[in-house]
């Protein structure tokens, strides 16, 4: 047998093969936390966009999206306009009608020139697929209404405007967005996670209950150990 044959690899041929291995595995891990973390702006971004799009259309029209009856706001906004309210300066999700008022408000805000896209106003229970409502980057619907479907350290929450961003989100990211924009509690501050189960606009408005957990003086923290990959988290106005 050619000894040359039955040499192997040397130290130094193996050494570079392992720092190649190592630069492909840096790579990997480093693509993966920009994806992370654009996806954790993209939902601050996403939140910040929205809460200036409804405030900047209530200061323009003094009115309500969404609330406002149809065929004022599309005299107002000169386009048609399938949605709109009863006009009582909030936005109603009571149950049977949970959809008709948040869909009018995001065809209104879209319509006003404050939102992008096109939304189709009506009734019909929002889908990633149906253009009722904006989505998130992990392709879920958001919702904006008037509920009290979120963690509340203070016992039963009071019912708030606030901003669904929207299911998919894994518990880093959320805990991740938290500490970028709020207090990083899940339970306190603007920006808090939702309830797993019994929300007003059913599914699009909970997320995984394993997405909390006690740190210990009655308080909830994220459980990052967990590693729940549908997570919810809301906004409060």
């Amino acid at each position: 047998m050619d000894a040359r044959k039955a040499a192997g690899f040397t130290l130094i041929e193996i050494a570079i093969v392992l720092v190649v291995i190592g630069l492909l595995v840096g790579a990997v891990l480093t693509g993966q936390e920009l994806i992370a973390s654009a996806r954790v702006r993209n939902l601050a971004d996403s939140n910040a966009g929205i809460r200036s799009a409804y405030f900047a259309f209530v200061d323009r029209y003094r009115r309500v999206p969404g609330d406002w009856n149809a065929t004022e706001a599309g005299e107002a906004l000169g386009a048609a306009v399938n949605g709109g309210g009863n006009d009582n300066g909030l936005i109603d999700n009571d149950s049977g009608t949970e959809w008709v008022e948040p869909n009018a408000l995001w065809e209104q805000l879209a319509k006003a020139g404050f939102l992008q896209g096109e939304f189709a106003g009506d009734a019909v229970a929002p889908t990633p697929t149906n253009q009722r409502a904006p989505l998130n980057p992990f392709n879920r619907v958001m919702v904006l209404g008037r509920t009290d479907d979120y963690l509340h350290a203070g016992g039963t929450p009071p019912v708030r405007l606030n901003l669904v961003l929207g299911r998919g989100v894994p518990v880093d990211l959320a805990r991740e967005l938290d500490v970028k924009i709020d207090d990083g509690a899940p339970d306190t501050g603007a920006l808090r996670l939702t309830v797993s189960s019994g929300a007003t606009f059913g599914e699009a408005a909970e997320g995984e209950a394993g997405c909390s957990r006690s740190g210990g003086a009655g308080a909830l923290i994220y459980d990052i150990g967990a590693d729940s990959q549908d997570c919810n988290v809301t906004y409060l106005y």
